[in-house]
């Protein structure tokens, strides 16, 4: 189906899972494309008989049919619903289906604000907002691994069930991913696997973990943290993964000195995160996952690369990331070396 048809598709649609009498999709424009999915703004003009109106500035995710999804478009909308329960802050879920634009969707509520990550850390209209970030991220994240796991919202993530170590599923699902998508020599990836190995931190929690918590997944305005997107990698972990994933040199945008996402310092988020978990930080472990971050990233790049190279996808933007691989295997030996020893 053309994206062109999709208003007239939705409009029976949300009458069916509304009730109202009447539906109108207006200013439906595309926002972004990704490998699985795309995203529209639309607003939502509800109508019931008995002449209440409602109106919803929503955008829509649709999944693409041949992409391979992580979580199911239901399974991620029962996933929003859960942390906005728990009082994360995301947009608000509003419909979920599959068979009225013949592939699945579901809408959420618009946030408005910035997603840009290079626009974040360096416009001076965000000032106020990169001091407030290090701390309403920390305490977005606490609430994240602080939603209940229990119910079938979570128990469809990956990892949900297990009852083994999650730093040893983190590692052999990296490296088995590794293993299949290298195609030539990486000696930086090859001695973090191996420091990883020998560094792996005792006692690990199991939460919900967000997975790409970072700069650009995020809608900040001026005064700071707006909502958390992009949950489509959710899955239950060790929760300093999230942490150790957004310390990611990569997600700094040119600010490599202000480790949180290019707004702030390290210490500043360990400290904004302790104080809403009322739990210790054990900065080993934190130093750990943000290797094994670094090192995940590394191997991302040359997923995309790959899919570029083989034509899978003809996305520019792709062989761009695949660049970056030789960015991660210096931050990884940066890293490894800070800490002395492989």
């Amino acid at each position: 189906m053309d994206p062109a048809e999709f208003p007239a598709h939705l409009e029976p649609f949300l009458c069916a899972q509304s009730g109202a009498a009447r539906a109108r999709v207006g200013g439906f424009r595309s926002l972004t494309g990704g490998a699985t999915r795309r995203a529209f703004a639309c607003d939502l003009d509800l109508t019931w008989s008995d002449g209440r109106v409602l109106r919803h500035e929503a955008v829509l995710i649709v999944f693409r049919p041949a992409g391979q999804q992580a979580l199911a478009a239901r399974s991620e909308f029962a996933l929003l619903e859960a942390v906005k329960a728990a009082g994360v802050p995301v947009p608000c879920p509003l419909f979920v289906g599959e068979e009225a634009l013949g592939r699945p969707f579901y809408l959420v509520e618009r946030i408005a604000g910035e997603a840009i990550g290079r626009r974040i850390v360096r416009d001076e209209r965000f000032v106020a907002a990169r001091a407030a970030l290090p701390a309403q991220l920390g305490a977005a994240l606490a609430a994240i691994h602080a939603t209940p796991i229990a119910g079938p919202a979570l128990a469809v993530l990956p990892g949900a069930g297990e009852s083994g170590d999650p730093v040893e599923r983190a590692l052999a699902d990296i490296e088995a991913l590794y293993r299949q998508i290298a195609v030539e020599a990486h000696p930086g990836f090859e001695l973090a696997l191996r420091w990883l190995g020998k560094h792996r931190p005792a006692g690990s929690a199991r939460t919900l973990v967000h997975g790409d918590f970072r700069i650009g997944n995020v809608m900040v305005g001026e005064e700071g943290l707006r909502a958390v997107l992009d949950w489509e990698l959710a899955h239950m972990g060790d929760p300093l993964e999230d942490l150790g994933w957004l310390c990611g040199r990569s997600w700094r945008f040119g600010r490599i000195d202000l480790a949180c996402g290019g707004v702030g310092t390290r210490e500043a988020l360990v400290e904004a995160y302790e104080q809403a978990t009322g739990r210790a930080v054990d900065r080993a472990a934190l130093h750990f996952w943000e290797v094994f971050g670094n090192l995940r990233w590394g191997v991302f790049t040359l997923v995309q690369l790959r899919a570029f190279i083989e034509g899978i996808s003809r996305d520019v933007e792709l062989a761009m990331i695949g660049r970056r691989t030789a960015e991660t295997e210096w931050e990884l030996l940066r890293l490894i070396g800070a800490r002395g020893g492989g």
